[in-house]
């Protein structure tokens, strides 16, 4: 067996499985199962039913959301849906990287962006770097999340490895009134408020979130507040609504820590502060009209206005070099090393500030439209449609010399002044058209056809410390065909699909892409040099019926856009990277019988770079063969979940989640440093956690819930990268100390110990 049949052994296998249970024969009198509409389109009412769809999707309805418990949508994903994992880079629950078959929704800057996230109809990817800002979406509006497989081109760019499509609740579909409250360790305090009414067609509804914790890191505690109202009307022929969204947080996420540092205190925090606040404002407009049976018109038009502000405090590059005496071979900007810059070459006496307060600015700007015509014809079902997006960016970055304090806090110099370090101003135009048709070829089995064209010209103005760059501005296109077949039949579904989407590089990418001129993230940009849109093609398989679900898939990434360091610090560029492939499977299976019932979900991912090439760092520069794995990315997951009614209103539950061996970034080629002459694992072990949860309803309306995680206390991590540590033994490196004490270690994202969440809900 060869290397790549061995890889898709296991998946194959899964799949066999699935056709063992889904071999069973059906009565032809037995009764019919109830039919599901879904969407097939991020916007518009008008959807097709579920088992017709020829690719793998997964939903969360009101009832599953609201199991929450005290968490957040992201740790509620990560518990529900098959293949989607959560890191804790950031050290802020709400400022999660979100994973799905190896591709990212992330809020962090720099990150490999894959996923494409929409609410209400509305891409939430912020035009600077396509981050997802997770903590200004409104939960306790949230009615359901969708998460569709694969590189579906009517989900638009940046789908590569699929979308997750956020809906909120409406007057109509959930009356009445809602409130939630829950506290827990580590001083978390959480309030969910939501209420809806509906007469004579006019419905309202709003909600709201609260939440404030300290945060169980040292210096991370994070407080937000987000909400939603609509209103609208539905008649005889034309439905309405419309909806403002707002939210505004400070949230403190104190990243990764050095082994040393880490094994002397988990609740360590390397340096500080690192302080990110979000504000945005949005407004959605949604018309549905039906000027004949079989007919639907779907109109939407938003705009949204966000911004964010952020503090860093850092270790100066200068004070980098001077102590480590270019240890790694590079200079503060990324250069080959000066031996005149650095450590024991320079003048004594000379004024050096050790750290940096670096200040950030992001404004941005977006509105856009989309119309769709969804048209049925007995069993046959077209859409048609088009789309326009536009968004403007202006971005600022500033610098402050700075001190340590005896905690490795970062207090300004108040003799220093602020300087202006580098801003951009860009905008993004984005126009589409997309076409769909579904065809029954027989009876139970359907042929989906679909094509998108997308247009889009990515511009910026940089000004750096040399004064403002020429404006640049590239123009990207493609089109982008998907095809695939459902046959259903006996209530088991068996499908396969072919798809094909885009991504184009974004103002951050395309204005740090100078290999000559690396910049610093989240900040500085320097110059903008051509980057190529990523094409991402995916084919998968599967089958689907009333308990189970088994996938296979292959996706191949051309062109994909990394984020290279270049030096000890956080200085890099983006770059192409000719091809990176993500395959795996899933396997989901529920079972119930009496007042047991359980749920279990596996995934495989072997995700790995399907070229040579060089991955630069930052700690070393690491040469990456085809078939290298990618790093933070586990290649099995498994999620078992187990619910008992133990009495009247009482269900008691468990969950096990385990997750297997990642390599560390920076570590993919199994090397420690620069020379590649040292060899070593520096991966993050595998590890299983243990949640416990219980929930009581007293009386009708009311109901009390717990939810203990990581109930064993188990210490474990989430992500690893190799970087230079400035504060061996938890102390700044101190000029002339030698090469040697500014060694290259392991970083790793400290897992959340044991949390207990208890609290209260009201429905009336």
């Amino acid at each position: 067996m060869n290397a790549d049949a061995g890889k898709w052994a296991g998946p194959v296998g899964l799949l066999l499985a699935a056709h063992a249970a889904a071999a069973a024969p059906v009565p032809e009198g037995a009764a019919m199962a109830r039919v599901e509409i879904v969407g097939a389109l991020p916007f518009g009412g008008a959807g097709i039913e579920a088992d017709r769809l020829p690719y793998a999707r997964q939903m969360l309805d009101r009832e599953a959301l609201r199991d929450a418990q005290g968490g957040n949508l992201a740790e509620t994903m990560a518990r529900k849906l098959d293949g989607i994992t959560v890191n804790e880079i950031s050290g802020s629950p709400f400022q999660a990287d979100v994973s799905y078959r190896g591709f990212r929704a992330s809020p962090l800057l720099g990150t490999s962006q894959g996923l494409s996230v929409y609410l209400d109809g509305v891409r939430i990817n912020e035009g600077f770097g396509d981050v997802v800002n997770w903590d200004m979406v409104p939960e306790a509006a949230l009615g359901r999340v969708s998460l569709v497989s694969g590189s579906n081109p009517l989900y638009g760019l940046n789908t590569l490895g699929g979308a997750i499509a956020l809906e909120t609740r409406s007057g109509i579909t959930d009356p009445g009134a809602e409130a939630s409250v829950s506290v827990g360790t580590y001083g978390r305090r959480r309030i969910d408020l939501a209420h809806g009414t509906h007469r004579d067609g006019w419905h309202a509804f709003a909600a709201a979130t609260l939440f404030d914790e300290d945060g169980w890191r040292r210096h991370s505690a994070g407080h937000l507040a987000n909400g939603l109202v609509k209103v609208g009307r539905d008649g005889a022929a034309t439905d309405w609504s419309a909806t403002l969204t707002g939210g505004r947080s400070r949230l403190l996420g104190n990243g990764l820590l050095p082994d040393g540092l880490y094994a002397a205190d988990r609740r360590a925090v390397y340096t500080y502060p690192d302080r990110t606040g979000n504000r945005v404002v949005q407004g959605t407009l949604r018309i549905a009209h039906r000027p004949q049976a079989g007919i639907d018109i779907g109109a939407m038009a938003y705009v949204r206005d966000s911004r964010r502000d952020t503090v860093g405090g850092d270790v100066a590059d200068e004070y980098a070099d001077y102590a480590s005496g270019c240890a790694d071979g590079f200079d503060a900007g990324g250069g080959p090393a000066d031996p005149g810059e650095c450590g024991t070459d320079r003048e004594e006496g000379a004024a050096l500030h050790p750290a940096s307060l670096n200040t950030t600015s992001t404004r941005q700007r977006g509105r856009g439209a989309a119309l769709n015509l969804h048209r049925r014809a007995g069993a046959h079902a077209f859409d048609v449609g088009a789309t326009l997006d536009h968004a403007r960016v202006r971005f600022s970055q500033f610098e402050q010399a700075a001190l340590f304090t005896a905690s490795r806090g970062v207090e300004a110099d108040p003799d220093a002044d602020i300087e202006p370090a580098s801003s951009v101003s860009g905008t993004s135009h984005a126009a589409s058209a997309h076409a769909a048709a579904t065809l029954e070829l027989r009876r139970g089995t359907s042929v989906t056809a679909s094509a998108r064209f997308n247009r889009a010209r990515v511009g910026n103005t940089l000004v750096t410390e040399d004064g403002p760059r020429p404006h640049e501005a590239f123009t990207y296109s493609r089109l982008n065909p998907s095809i695939g077949i459902a046959h259903a039949r006996g209530g088991v579904t068996w499908f396969a699909n072919a798809a094909q989407s885009n991504r184009v590089p974004t103002v951050i990418e395309l204005g740090c892409a100078d290999p000559t001129e690396p910049c610093r993230l989240p900040v500085g940009l320097q110059s903008d040099p051509y980057l190529a849109q990523v094409v991402s093609r995916t084919v998968e398989a599967g089958v689907r019926g009333d308990g189970f679900g088994a996938t296979v898939f292959r996706t191949v990434n051309r062109d994909d856009i990394l984020f290279g360091r270049a030096g000890a610090m956080r200085a890099g560029y983006f770059s192409n990277f000719a091809r990176t492939v993500h395959q795996g499977a899933e396997l989901a299976w529920t079972f119930r019988k009496g007042s047991l019932h359980l749920r279990a979900g596996y995934s495989y991912l072997h995700a790995a770079y399907g070229a040579p090439g060089t991955l630069f760092t930052g700690a070393r520069s690491v040469r990456v063969d085809s078939g290298t794995r990618i790093a933070g990315l586990p290649r099995h997951t498994l999620n078992v979940d187990v619910d008992w009614d133990a009495g009247p209103g009482l269900v008691l539950g468990a969950e096990l989640r385990a997750l297997s061996r990642m390599a560390s970034q920076g570590n993919e080629d199994g090397s420690v440093e620069e020379d590649g002459v040292a060899h070593g694992d520096w991966g993050i072990a595998g590890h299983a956690l243990l949640n416990l949860h219980a929930n009581w309803t007293p009386a009708r309306g009311w109901q009390l819930f717990a939810r203990i995680g990581n109930a064993m206390d188990r210490r474990y991590e989430s992500f690893g990268a190799l970087a230079v540590d400035m504060f061996p033994a938890g102390r700044l490196l101190q000029p002339h100390a030698g090469a040697a004490d500014a060694g290259i270690t392991r970083f790793v994202a400290p897992g959340a110990p044991r949390t207990l969440a208890a609290g209260l809900r009201y429905r009336f």
